[in-house]
């Protein structure tokens, strides 16, 4: 296990290092201020032991920087409680007061190792987990790896494409397979909201800023605070909530309705339309810069029609689960069936496959479902 310490004093830095040198099992490095050891962490460490109080940059302010990267252990010899719980907000499993013996420090070690064990565990089995798609193409496999690349970075995404494609499949697939994998995956859709209650929604209310506010609300923003917001419709965001979202991107902060005190937000946008957003920026309804810092990685999901070797599978799949939902035999599809799923259009993408398969599923009247049990022939 390979541990970096981040201690100013230098007559505890080297005794630790002295003292954890009879343990085989850790291999210590050891930087004496936080600016140093953002300089020296990589990928090769496993856990991170810092003091609080240092020159320049503190202990909290040093675990902010990590980002959640490491697993960290905080040590201090003037410990407050306000510091204690901060700390704990951000993440931190261990609190050792100074002074401590290396037994105290050793058995908390141990503690942090078995947790980042069973991580390591329910990591392996889960990367890169595409459970939730239920079908598999070569234009989904190209999206995904795009989708691969954009998820190990902070950068916001725009998902891109026709109503029904899985945007929002696409955008919690982003966030489990991201470094905020462990925090909330919020999503909200601005065309099911409305207008009046969008930015209440979004940013959050105080008791009493409006008639209806009896006590006081936080925001989406807070909500995925850490995590993930999925902004769903973007295109629908009513043009003057959109200065409001942009600046709280921009300053990394939101502040309730009703409140002057701004409140410090650490999320990832992952926003998506099947809206042409170009043409509503000629029409004045959406903001340039707006669509600029929601765009910095734009993932155009292609239409069913494009994606027929999944149609079958998806098909296949929830029949599976609807004859299970409603107490069924398995039910199967006659070959003319197949044939008519592979040649409708669907206009409504992988939404309207799913209902078709469902109601097919109801009315047909054996466990062979044949083409007239999927009514597709006066939609084409």
């Amino acid at each position: 296990m390979k541990i970096a310490i981040v201690e100013d004093d230098i007559n505890m830095r080297k005794s630790l290092e002295i003292a954890m040198g009879d343990f085989k099992e850790f291999e210590i490095k050891t930087f004496k201020n936080a600016k140093d050891a953002l300089k020296g962490l990589d990928d090769s460490f496993d856990l991170v032991i810092t003091d609080i109080n240092m020159p320049g940059m503190d202990g909290i302010e040093f675990v902010k920087e990590l980002g959640g990267k490491f697993e960290v252990i905080i040590m201090t010899g003037n410990a407050t409680l306000s510091r204690a719980i901060e700390s704990i907000q951000l993440g931190v499993k261990d609190f050792l007061l100074k002074p401590f013996d290396v037994d105290t420090l050793i058995e908390a070690i141990k503690r942090e190792e078995k947790v980042q064990n069973v991580k390591k565990t329910v990591s392996k089995k889960t990367k890169n987990d595409t459970s939730d798609f239920l079908g598999e193409s070569e234009a989904l496999k190209n999206i995904l790896k795009l989708a691969d690349k954009a998820s190990k970075t902070d950068a916001s995404i725009l998902l891109l494409g026709e109503s029904g494609v899985g945007k929002e499949v696409f955008a919690s697939y982003v966030h489990k397979n991201s470094l905020r994998a462990k925090k909330p995956f919020v999503a909200i859709n601005m065309a099911a909201i409305p207008e009046n209650l969008i930015e209440s929604e979004l940013f959050g209310f105080e008791k009493g800023a409006f008639t209806d506010a009896v006590e006081a609300k936080a925001g989406q923003f807070e909500l995925a605070n850490g995590g993930t917001l999925f902004l769903d419709e973007i295109g629908e965001m009513p043009y003057g909530v959109q200065a409001k979202l942009l600046r709280a991107l921009q300053e990394k902060e939101v502040r309730r309705l009703g409140s002057s005190k701004p409140i410090k937000i650490d999320i990832r946008v992952v926003s998506a339309t099947n809206a042409n957003l170009d043409e509503k920026i000629k029409g004045g309804e959406f903001r340039e810069d707006l669509y600029y810092r929601l765009n910095t990685i734009p993932l155009n999901i292609p239409p069913l029609r494009e994606r027929k070797d999944e149609i079958l599978s998806i098909a296949e799949i929830t029949c599976e689960k609807n004859c299970k939902k409603y107490g069924f035999e398995n039910k199967t599809f006659s070959d003319e069936a197949k044939n008519e799923l592979l040649e409708y259009n669907w206009p409504g993408n992988i939404r309207e496959l799913i209902s078709v398969i469902e109601r097919a599923v109801i009315l047909s009247e054996t466990d062979k479902i044949q083409k007239e049990d999927l009514y597709l022939d006066t939609r084409k």
